[in-house]
């Protein structure tokens, strides 16, 4: 298994002054230590089981942009973008624009959204799940639209109509960003996975639901012609051992998933100080789960 950091938290000792330096010196301690993946939220507004509303938070896209012109191997990414959040064709040039200044090493993470009280508090409409999910649908389809070289004309959906579909310059991945689709529900999130997605990722609950979870995308995947195994298999884990920063317990509770095809397993940092979180916990993970499939 590979290790991704996932920075969750921006409340930094020093404020907002020491946002810059800290974000700095932990996508180089990332890279150091040989993580493969480097997320942060997309959010407006922290939420509220990580410290409310009123606790600091970035845009996320600038924020990558900031990490990009700091590292230089590790893959980045949002985790995951609301879909309500921006035009797709907007977020298409805004994920191609992250891919041209990575030197290709964008992903596009996506969901359907749910935070509804960052969607008030900033007047972003917030239509019901139902909508959401069309609406992601529909955004996936753009996105690939805009990255397609031999097709510029215009998109026509349900929600969303797009004149022109120029995106200038192409992305340097090819043949296009990744695309993660974030998220666990059976009859839609993981039915897009397998019709559009590159890469899933899902919660830790357990090795018995991520095994169940994958079954179902496998499913998906036989329905739709597509092969299960093109598809980068994510994670999230937040166990007891990484709170605690038991690295060694940390390993012993995910040998349980060995066997899955878990690619990556990301975990958030816990306390005020990531990259020093970076440079200790996450690069002992590193070597000690390298073993685990």
């Amino acid at each position: 298994m590979r290790v991704g950091v996932h920075i969750s938290r921006f409340g930094y000792p020093g404020g907002a002054r020491a946002t810059a330096a800290e974000l700095a010196a932990t996508g180089a301690a990332a890279e150091e230590a040989g993580v493969g993946w480097l997320s942060v939220m997309d959010h407006y507004f922290q939420m509220e089981d990580n410290g409310g509303a009123e606790d600091p938070m970035l845009e996320a896209y600038t924020t990558l942009g900031f990490l990009a012109a700091h590292t230089h191997t590790v893959r980045l990414g949002a985790l995951v973008t609301g879909v309500t959040y921006r035009p797709p064709g907007l977020l298409a040039k805004v994920a191609t624009t992250l891919d041209v200044l990575s030197e290709g090493r964008a992903t596009l993470g996506i969901g359907a959204a749910w935070y509804e009280r960052e969607h008030l508090g900033l007047g972003v409409p917030f239509p019901p799940l139902a909508e959401r999910f069309e609406r992601l649908e529909e955004a996936l389809r753009i996105c690939l639209q805009m990255w397609d070289p031999d097709d510029d004309g215009p998109f026509e959906g349900d929600h969303y109509r797009l004149g022109a579909t120029l995106c200038r310059p192409a992305p340097v991945s090819a043949p296009h960003p990744e695309i993660m689709i974030g998220g666990s529900g059976e009859k839609k999130t993981l039915r897009l996975v397998a019709k559009y997605g590159d890469a899933c990722n899902l919660f830790g609950a357990s090795p018995e639901v991520v095994r169940h979870k994958l079954d179902v995308l496998r499913g998906h995947c036989d329905d739709v012609s597509r092969d299960y195994d093109t598809i980068r298999k994510t994670m999230i884990y937040t166990g007891d051992s990484v709170k605690a920063g038991d690295v060694d317990g940390c390993v012993r509770d995910l040998s349980g998933y060995e066997g899955l095809g878990i690619d990556t397993v990301i975990f958030a940092p816990t306390g005020d100080a990531p990259a020093v979180w970076t440079e200790t916990f996450a690069a002992d993970a590193v070597r000690k789960l390298a073993d685990l499939a």
